[in-house]
């Protein structure tokens, strides 16, 4: 059987006959998911194949007849975290458009009772009731929300009293729950609160020889049938401690012809090695973290067990560069001493060239981080932020701070009657739109969410914030996008806009601006929608002389 061979990335589509099965680990999760309230705990570090294993599960569900949601916590921004009120409606709000549900969480949300046990009656009340087959929630990368201490200590026993209810409550019992981490949970629970004690736990090893042996044959390597077959595979274990990643990208290479196996191992621990993406990415990992670089700097140098921090341990573990048994970390494999040893991490003198390339890197990953890939403007993330560092210095120097929200009206009527690759198209033009609006580098526009932008206008008074939002009112008019289903009488798309001017003090913090924004946002879509209205409890102007020079760089 010829098989057609790519590089290996991202998980192991489901028809491919590279998929290598690990003791019927496959077997236990697909049954253990038609159990009523399952719990499922897939643990391993990075590439170990989690994700493979988990769309099979997903697959068997799907072939039940089950519904199936997948949250993916590396998706979340960091705002999510918050506060757990914000986390808990995000994952709502996420699983009801999975399932093709309205969000209603204003309709079952109370603050009175809190947000736990307002999302435990949304989801046994709501979505539960609305479907008529069992629901598979898959919960990935779960280590994201352990970095949030006070969202882990609600929100993980949240997901165990779901298990428990399952046994005395219909609606809970069609709720299977498959949570799937990179490392031990370093968060202090209650055990009987934990749901990292109940259900089935998974844990994906490495490949045994044997499987690496059937993989190799997979790949059209005849050298490596039978025992001398072994043998030859050894070196490659050895070097690489058969994880299945790294074992599967030293396949498809030896499977092109491009190496030798003798080759291939030579190199591998080297700049240009075929792991060097690879390994380059753990070295900007740990370049940021002085902490986890120094313990395995430590590891390397002793070349024995070593006890670290649990934390750091965890850590290192989710990047899949130490094994832990106990409380004792040894290296996964040669090829991780190899190639920092490559680096001269067991000498005090770094390489400065080295040095500047990762941060050069570094800076091109968090502007990566900071960017919507839809609308090439500001995310969430870098809207959060940047409004931190400007209420900071609204309070130390005392100039005026100025906010902008703005809601494209009867946006979902938009998407329902041109579809959603017209409205990202329709988002697009309107980011460019609202940038051409700005004249100043530290105006900051952002995308806030789905049909939501922000714009941050540091030392611009109120006056001069309405000047601005009103500009970008009309310039998005003037793209005239045509919009049959609006309620508005242009027949075209338009804008509600809010905006919220202060000069902060050391008691308030930047979620006031917000709110204030927000409620006038709220105003503007009461009113009629496409204008702008300014929130008269936060409203501070400069004296006349100031303001005129204010408006001067927006004429």
């Amino acid at each position: 059987m010829t098989i057609s061979l790519e590089f290996p990335s991202g998980p192991v589509p489901l028809n491919s006959p590279l998929y290598i099965e690990r003791k019927s680990i496959e077997k236990l999760a697909t049954k253990e998911v038609e159990q009523p309230g399952s719990v499922i705990r897939i643990k391993a570090s990075r590439k170990m194949g989690k994700s493979s294993l988990l769309a099979r599960i997903i697959a068997h569900a799907q072939n039940c007849g089950y519904k199936t949601v997948s949250l993916d916590f590396q998706q979340a921004e960091e705002s999510v975290f918050a506060n757990l009120e914000q986390f808990l409606r995000w994952f709502c709000a996420n699983i009801s458009r999975q399932l093709a549900l309205k969000p209603m969480l204003d309709d079952y949300w109370d603050q009175d009772m809190g947000s736990k046990v307002s999302c435990t009656i949304y989801f046994e009340g709501y979505l539960l009731e609305q479907i008529n087959s069992p629901l598979v929630l898959t919960l990935n990368e779960v280590n994201r929300v352990f970095e949030h201490p006070k969202i882990a200590q609600e929100f993980l026993p949240l997901l165990r009293f779901w298990h428990e209810q399952a046994k005395q409550v219909e609606a809970f019992s069609k709720l299977r729950l498959v949570v799937v981490h990179s490392t031990e949970i370093y968060v202090s629970l209650n055990i009987n609160q934990s749901p990292f004690n109940v259900g089935l736990p998974l844990k994906l090893p490495d490949f045994t020889l044997e499987q690496v042996q059937d993989l190799a044959l997979l790949h059209g390597l005849n050298w490596a049938e039978g025992e001398l077959g072994k043998q030859s595979l050894a070196p490659l274990m050895r070097m690489v401690g058969g994880h299945p990643y790294l074992i599967r990208v030293a396949l498809y290479y030896l499977s092109r012809s491009e190496a030798t196996l003798e080759g291939l191992l030579q190199e591998a621990p080297t700049q240009g090695g075929i792991y060097s993406d690879y390994l380059r990415s753990h070295l900007l990992q740990l370049g940021t973290d002085p902490e986890l670089a120094a313990a395995l700097k430590k590891l390397i140098t002793v070349e024995q067990s070593v006890r670290l921090k649990p934390i750091i341990a965890y850590k290192l573990e989710s990047m899949g560069l130490v094994k832990l048994n106990g409380d004792q970390c040894t290296l996964s494999c040669q090829l991780y001493r190899l190639y920092f040893e490559e680096q001269n991490w067991t000498r005090e003198e770094r390489n400065n060239v080295l040095i500047q390339e990762l941060r050069q890197e570094n800076e091109k990953l968090k502007d990566l981080i900071n960017i919507d890939p839809l609308t090439q403007i500001p995310n969430r993330r870098h809207f959060d932020s940047y409004l931190q560092t400007e209420w900071r210095r609204t309070v130390r120097e005392g100039i005026p701070l100025s906010l902008i929200l703005l809601d494209l009206d009867f946006f979902k009527l938009y998407n329902d009657t041109y579809g959603h690759q017209m409205g990202d198209i329709c988002l697009q033009q309107v980011a460019q739109a609202i940038s051409d609006c700005l004249n100043r580098p530290a105006d900051l526009p952002a995308r806030y969410g789905g049909e939501e932008f922000a714009v941050i206008l540091p030392n611009i008074d109120a006056r001069g914030a309405v000047h601005i939002a009103e500009e970008i009112r009309n310039k998005i008019k003037a793209l005239a996008i045509n919009h049959i289903k609006s309620k508005i009488s242009l027949g075209m798309v338009t804008s509600s806009l809010g905006v919220a001017s202060t000069i902060a003090k050391l008691s308030q913090d930047p979620t006031l601006l917000v709110r204030e924004a927000d409620l006038a946002l709220y105003k503007s879509k009461e009113k009629g929608r496409d204008q702008v209205t300014l929130s008269p409890v936060l409203n501070f102007r400069f004296s006349s002389c100031d303001e005129s020079t204010n408006l001067r760089n927006y004429a």
